[in-house]
């Protein structure tokens, strides 16, 4: 990932335009067509407005926004789902069997790695469960900075699982040496130097993402909320340790004890401050809000930059989470056509009707 590559001048819209979802949470079989732009999905709470959205992020990024488990997604008693979309010429399948594997098709050609279609159809989810960015530990902000980089760059999509692989199989060989106490030198080494090479290029990766993030963080979060406060993320890693690769050798023997390894870019974290403060200690709500909306806001800056196509916009559930401030903030860029393709859903048809009175919305009803 280069500074030249990071941004570009022309941007094309794509759009979702045709949607089949079979046996996917609680739909049976049913057929959606969509606009590009605005769709608004309205209906009772429980209704399955949420699950839409889930399964058009499932068909973008290969897994579900909601579970961590495929199997979750396949409806009650069933034994496999299907979700099919349509964007333009191209048609995008994912099929999946219960206790069996997960298949992506494109123009119904199997992708040989699930990794190949990640970043081609790139989304943005803004949820009611956001600021759990802030509340939760490290993971869950990697998560979301692994997630992005992901969608952005295939290479380091690779590093990601690379790294992944090899943590895996050091963490086994730690807890082999202490069930069996030994101790095989060597063959950690292996491993160690694995995670040291692909975890020095991870790094290289954040540092530079997150270099490229802040300054757009910041001019959203300043016309979120008028200027009122100085914002910050700041990037935390053993691998600012210049001496980071000797250290991470010398700490085998805390390795041993913790059974596990406990160091590297695994440990980073990506801290939110406020006013030279924690955000999650201090911050409001409406504060944390608005911080976590103007990352969302820079996230689909970056991926419209680098994939040269605008995301599809998916916010669940947001007008009862906004104040009515923010919400009108929306509702302008909205009709600004900063966006590209927009879901949005809502459990009350009157209030989302008078909101968006103004603008041009297709109207999805699910009953």
């Amino acid at each position: 990932m280069n500074k030249p590559k990071f941004f570009r001048t022309f941007v094309h819209d794509m759009h979702l335009e045709k949607l089949q979802l079979s046996n996917f949470r609680n739909y049976e079989n049913q057929f959606f067509e969509f606009s590009e732009g605005l769709n608004c999905i309205v209906g009772k709470n429980g209704s399955g407005k949420t699950n839409l959205l889930d399964a058009i992020y499932f068909l973008s990024l290969c897994k579900s926004s909601i579970h961590s488990q495929d199997a979750l997604s396949i409806k009650f008693d069933e034994d496999y789902t299907q979700i099919e979309g349509r964007f333009g010429e191209e048609l995008i399948t994912c099929s999946l069997i219960r206790g069996g594997k997960k298949s992506f098709f494109y123009d119904k050609v199997p992708y040989e790695k699930l990794s190949e279609h990640i970043g081609k159809y790139p989304v943005v989810l803004i949820a009611p469960d956001d600021t759990d960015l802030i509340r939760d530990g490290s993971e869950t902000r990697r998560k979301l900075f692994d997630g992005i980089l992901s969608q952005i760059d295939a290479d380091y999509l690779k590093l990601y699982l690379s790294y992944n692989k090899s943590l895996d199989q050091r963490n086994s060989l730690l807890k082999q040496f202490a069930e069996h106490n030994y101790f095989d030198e060597d063959l950690v080494r292996i491993y160690s130097d694995q995670l040291l090479a692909t975890g020095k290029k991870i790094h290289a990766f954040r540092k530079e993402f997150v270099e490229t993030l802040i300054p757009l963080f910041k001019k959203h979060y300043d016309e979120i909320s008028d200027g009122r406060e100085e914002v910050n993320i700041v990037y935390t890693s053993d691998w600012f340790d210049q001496n980071f690769e000797e250290a991470f050798h010398k700490s085998i023997g805390t390795d041993l004890a913790a059974q596990r390894t406990t160091k590297g870019i695994h440990k980073d974290d990506f801290e939110f401050w406020m006013e030279e403060k924690p955000v999650k200690k201090f911050g409001s709500q409406g504060q944390k809000k608005s911080f976590i909306m103007a990352i969302r806001m820079a996230q689909f800056d970056i991926l419209t930059q680098t994939k040269n196509q605008k995301p599809i916009l998916l916010l669940d559930d947001i007008f009862d989470k906004l104040d009515e401030k923010r919400i009108q903030k929306l509702v302008e860029m909205v009709d600004a056509g900063v966006f590209g393709q927009v879901f949005l859903t809502d459990a009350r048809p009157n209030r989302t009707k008078e909101l968006l009175k103004n603008i041009s919305v297709k109207f999805v009803e699910i009953v």
